[in-house]
């Protein structure tokens, strides 16, 4: 799926819109006719490298910044002009920005008090948002005895107390550890599927956006490169630096040719007009890549280095058919199955459907 148009009719399901966004600080463009609509309860990542304007997109929603062109569409209405007060929207930073002064109660009431609630409505409806992310009875801890998964789950809780019709995260889990990050990020999605809130969730981290989102923006200099859903987005990448960026790949140069592809010094007959004529870069995932006993029929290779993952054992291997220089590749191989060692020869193989085929000849 590519991005979507903001010009087609708009579906009763689509809650968020961003239509044809440029913006630019000085001479540097950082947003660039950036399109995309999401959809009632998804859960949806923006990703992409650091400077790549995700960050800006998050904060046009927000109303932080105002775009140079374009609008943004919350709900069937054009908030693009309105305040930040004024969208209703939940917001959890990077740094939590929780009230150093204030203990965990007053944090989580901040925005209700805001909304001029009462005291009676208020007390009820913070235990409620304290019991879903799980910190019932901390009400009275000041927010430097909390560790850093509590106070993000605290930062979660004031954003979600409102009841914003648009959740907004920006690198939550960034500040946590590894084991606390994967068990937050299914804290975030539990929660998230529950109240069943439409949520951008900012990230640099493939990972977490392939294990968290419903769809993914995959974005590069200020642009949409692909919009899919996590599987589409690691099986079928759409450019070189959607397969380059999300998970582990290898890239080859080859060259087609009335319907044949060379690659590696062998020919391959593919389909009948896929593929574009000429030098071409051909990606494919170490896991796809077969290692075998060398034998007839496959390409043959050299184990040069073996990286155990636990689950996995990934080999990097020189291809020795390969005219002037090696062809280096990384292979990942099921840990129970990996035998090979270190300057072993082996087979390798490999099924053309599990190529990605781009144009031009550069690796």
């Amino acid at each position: 799926m590519g991005t979507q148009s903001a010009d087609t009719p708009r579906l009763s399901s689509v809650d968020l819109e961003l239509r044809h966004i440029d913006k630019s600080f000085g001479d540097v463009e950082v947003l660039r006719d950036l399109s995309l609509n999401v959809d009632k309860g998804e859960l949806c990542c923006l990703l992409g490298p650091s400077g790549c304007g995700k960050t800006t997109a998050l904060n046009v929603i927000n109303g932080l910044i105002e775009p140079d062109r374009g609008e943004v569409w919350l709900g069937g209405n054009d908030i693009t002009h309105l305040s930040p007060q004024r969208r209703n929207l939940g917001m959890v930073f990077q740094s939590y920005a929780l009230f150093p002064h204030l203990n965990v109660y007053d944090n989580v009431a901040y925005g209700l008090r805001r909304r001029r609630w009462s005291r009676s409505r208020i007390q009820p409806k913070v235990k409620q948002y304290l019991d879903l992310v799980r910190l019932g009875g901390y009400e009275e801890r000041r927010v430097h005895e909390l560790s850093g998964g509590q106070q993000q789950r605290i930062a979660l809780a004031r954003a979600l107390v409102i009841e914003p019709t648009l959740l907004l995260l920006d690198e939550p889990l960034s500040n946590l550890d590894a084991r606390l990050r994967a068990d937050m990020r299914d804290e975030i999605r539990r929660i998230q599927r529950m109240l069943d809130v439409t949520t951008i969730y900012v990230t640099h981290d493939q990972e977490e956006a392939i294990s968290i989102a419903d769809r993914i923006m995959v974005m590069n200099q200020g642009v949409i490169e692909q919009v899919g859903s996590p599987r589409e987005i690691y099986e079928r990448p759409a450019t070189r630096f959607v397969a380059d960026f999300i998970g582990q790949v290898n890239f080859l140069t080859g060259v087609i040719s009335s319907g044949w592809l060379w690659l590696m010094g062998r020919q391959f007959s593919l389909p009948t007009g896929e593929g574009p004529e000429g030098k071409v870069i051909c990606a494919i995932r170490p896991e796809r890549l077969r290692v075998e006993e060398s034998g007839s029929g496959l390409l043959q290779a050299q184990v040069e280095e073996v990286t155990y993952f636990g689950s996995v054992v990934r080999y990097r291997l020189a291809v020795k058919e390969v005219v002037d220089t090696d062809v280096i590749l990384n292979v990942e191989v099921a840990g129970p199955l990996a035998s090979h060692q270190l300057g072993d020869r082996v087979g390798l193989g490999f099924e053309l459907e599990d190529l990605h085929i781009f144009p031009g000849g550069n690796t």
